[in-house]
Order: structure tokens, then sequence, then C-alpha cells
């Protein structure tokens, strides 16, 4: 079997090696999964929910080997791992409370009250593809594979390569849980191959990933008349409004857009604050960015950790690069810090950008901030919205004005006074973009119900009057049901 070696981005070594599965590998994991699926959709969803309580001890108990494995391969500091570790949890037991209700089945008002019954049932698709990037690995993998795992679907998940080992454990947990082993099962190799593999197996497929690669996931998944969720790029705003605290507003800031490094679709990409307060914002921002801790250990010792691959490093490298080029200014950071290590890069804020440039409308992906000056809040939201993106975005300031602008907003998750956790952590409410930001939601109860079909099941219950079948009944009947329809309009 081929093997793919993963580079460690603290150091640029070598980690460890992971197998590279082919497109037949991955054909022949989602039969093992098909036969295993009609038994696991059988258990009842109590049952299935048990084990995803299991699944939650067994990553609260295994927390230090969790962290130390997700470092290693993310290169993200403690504090971010552990900020993903609760992620994970909170989807995980949202999902054990909750997927007895969702999948039950419900009674609905029937079109002739008392002569018929309608129920409507959830139904498992069968077996999920769901297509994971490496930022996340851990929280988006059971944000996405738990809701299909206790819908009763079985799950073939195409891991990145960087990340495998981290997928593969929270995997190894949960079948240890009671999980049956072809229920849940993960490949990884070359992208195309095997994404393209994974797509064309699918009953339904879950991607994370970029917007240019998320749509050829939608063609190929829509040609086979298939489902598909996908969650995509973001170049997500915040709006300081005036007379907000600029030190609080700061501190959010960088919370926002510094989370992960900047390595995730969530984080804040454009900030902007009104004109009024521009240049004393300029200077708390940057105070307050310059005196992050930049580093990595097994200690909550360091703000903000490692980029995860040189390819990270020279992507955000060429976007303040560019942005220098098109006249634009780097208030603070905007280098590499090689003494730190390989793939380590300052946190960055860039003001005085001219309109138009790259850097105010293309994803960065990592620790950069683009500081714009407003004129009045018609103007932010307006440039908030100047965006095929909108995903995620953020309001510091007065509550109920924040209220009122986030309403304004097209970005498919609004943070009051925070950057991105308020929505993000919010297990119970719908998660994903508007625009090219992506297509149906994770998280909430839709995050389970798109991995099921709904059934609906009509009873006639003997009623006296009985529905007409021949066109004869309907002298006798139309008059009646006439008066019937009139009644259930006045309800």
């Amino acid at each position: 079997m081929k093997t793919i070696s993963v580079i460690d981005p603290l150091t640029g070594n070598k980690l460890h090696e992971i197998a590279a599965h082919s497109k037949t590998e991955v054909a022949l994991k989602f039969q093992a999964g098909r036969d295993a699926q009609v038994e696991w959709a059988n258990r009842s969803a109590k049952e299935r929910a048990g084990i995803a309580s299991k699944i939650a001890g067994l990553l609260v108990e295994r927390e230090e080997q969790i962290l130390d494995l997700l470092q290693k391969e993310t290169g993200k500091s403690k504090a971010h791992a552990f900020e993903e570790l609760t992620g994970a949890l909170g989807a995980v037991a949202y999902y054990a409370k909750t997927v007895s209700n969702l999948m039950r089945r419900k009674r609905v008002r029937a079109g002739v009250p008392f002569m018929i019954s309608a129920f409507v049932e959830p139904s498992p698709v069968g077996v999920v593809g769901i297509i994971t990037p490496w930022n996340y690995p851990l929280a988006l993998t059971m944000m996405d594979v738990i809701p299909a795992l206790m819908a009763g679907n079985a799950v073939v998940q195409k891991a990145d390569n960087q990340t495998a080992k981290t997928v593969q454990l929270a995997r190894d947990l949960s079948v240890e849980a009671g999980i049956p082993e072809d229920i849940w099962q993960v490949v990884h190799g070359d992208a195309t191959e095997v994404g393209n593999a994974v797509t064309d197996h699918a009953d339904f497929v879950a991607f994370t990933g970029s917007t240019a690669t998320g749509k050829l996931v939608a063609a190929r998944a829509a040609s086979r008349l298939v489902g598909y969720s996908l969650e995509l790029g973001g170049k997500n705003p915040m709006i300081v409004l005036p007379g907000a605290d600029l030190e609080k507003a700061a501190e959010i800031a960088i919370g926002g857009a510094f989370g992960n490094s900047g390595q995730l679709c969530v984080a804040i990409e454009r900030l902007y604050v009104s004109n009024h307060d521009l240049q004393k914002f300029e200077l708390v921002l940057k105070r307050r960015v310059e005196s992050l801790k930049l580093g990595s250990s097994n200690k909550f010792d360091f703000d903000l950790g490692a980029l995860t691959s040189s390819a990270q490093l020279e992507r955000v490298s060429g976007f303040v690069n560019r942005a220098k080029q098109e006249g634009a200014i780097v208030l603070t950071g905007g280098r590499a810090l090689l003494d730190l290590g390989p793939n380590f890069y300052a946190p960055t804020v860039i003001t005085q950008i001219p309109q138009g440039a790259e850097i105010l409308h293309k994803e960065v992906f990592g620790p950069v901030i683009a500081l714009v000056g407003y004129e009045g809040l018609d103007q932010a939201i307006e440039l908030s919205n100047a965006s095929e993106y909108g995903l995620n975005a953020s309001v510091v300031g007065n509550r109920k004005q924040a209220l009122q602008v986030a309403s304004k907003l097209m970005a498919g998750s609004v943070n009051i006074n925070e950057g991105y956790r308020a929505t993000m952590a919010s297990m119970a409410a719908p998660m994903g973009g508007m625009k090219q930001s992506g297509m149906g939601r994770r998280s909430g109860p839709q995050g389970l119900l798109r991995f099921t079909e709904s059934r609906t099941i009509g009873v006639s219950n003997n009623f006296p009057i009985k529905l007409p079948t021949r066109a004869r009944q309907y002298l006798r009947l139309a008059p009646i049901m006439t008066k019937m329809v009139r009644w259930i309009g006045k309800l």
C-alpha cells in the first residue's frame, strides 16, 4: 500500500506516515458500510443516543491524548486545541440528548380531520460521505459524523491527510463506545481521487472546504441526484459601532480574527470602524495585537500557534505582500517569525487599503485583519455585505443597536459583542452560509435532519362517511365537503 508523509508544522520534519487509499478501496468501504447500515438503522434512537453519551465520556477521559495529537498535526496552541475539543464535545452531547425526539414519528394536520390522520417520520439516507478539512479535524468531524450516525446512517469519511490520525482517533474512540466498525470508516489519500470516489458512492455528501472545490462536489453529487451540504469560504466582517468601548472592541476583534491563527472559515477578516474612532482604535488594536504570545507547548502559555503548513505560510505571505504592492499599510505584523519555527506568522493588521484591493475581497485564511473606516452605519452595512461570501459576521457595541444591524447583514451567523464563538458554540442553532459560503446547515435539528429523507404516512380512520372513490359519490359528498372546508378555514 502506498503511504503519505505527514509533515510536523512546528519543525518541518516528518511527523508520521499514513496510508494512501485508492478509489477501489473507497468502493469496498462503502459496500461494507451499506451491508452494516440496515442493522444499525433498526436500532432505536435511544440506543444510538446512549452510545453517543459514551463517546462524550471518552472525549473527556482522553482529553490529554486528544489535545496532544491535535497540536502535533495542526500546530495550533493548546488553548485553541482545547477550544476545538469543547466544540466536538458540545456537538456529541447535543445530539445524544435530542436524537430520540428528532427521529420520532410526528403527527401533523391531516387534509380531512377525523377521517384521515397524517404522520411524518425521518428515515436515514443510507451511507453518508463526509469530507473534512485539516483546520478543525476533531470538531468538524464530530459536528458532521455524529448526527449522521445518530440518524441511522453509515459514514465513510474522507479525512485530510495532514490530520488523518486525529480523525482516526475520534473514530476509534467511537468504536470503543459502541459504534460498529463498518458504520464509520475513514479514508485518506489523493484529494481528487479519494474525494471524487466518496462523492460518487455516497447517498448524501457533507463537504467542508473551499468554495471552488465545493462547487465541484455539488455538481458531481447533483449529477447523481443525491443531496449535499456545503460549508465553504468566508470573508467575514466585524462592525464596531460608534460609541463602543474601543479597548473591548479590540480584544473581541483579536479573538475573532486570530482563533487558530486565523485558519477557520468563520474568522473575522474585515474590520469596520467609524472614521471618528479609527485613529484611536488603530493604536489600541496595534498595542493589543503586539502583546500576543506565539509558540507551542502542552501548556496554556501561548495565545497563537503556528500555521499548519508551508503552503499556508506562503498563502498568507502572498496576500500581505500583494496588499502592500497595492498601496496598503501594514500597521503591525506582516512577516514570518522563522526564529519560532518554519510556519509561524506574526498576527497582522493592514490599514489604508485602496478600494477594490484583493485583501478586502478574497479569503486569506490566516492571522490577518483588514481595517477600514466608515462614515455612517449605512455605509458600514453596505461595505460588510459587499462580498460574494456570507458565512459569519460580528457587531460590537450597544446591544439594541447591534441587534438591529445584525438583521441587515447577509450572513448565516452574526455575533453580538463576540467574534464567532457565540454562534459556533450554540449547538442547538443552525450554522451555515449565505451566497457563496455554502448550502445547508450543520448543528441544530437541521444538522441531523439533512441526513434523512422525510416519509409521510396517511391513515384512513374508517370514519362513517368514507372518502369517495367513484364519481357518483361526489353528488352526495361534495356539499358536505364544501361546508367542511369552510369550517376548517374558520378554525
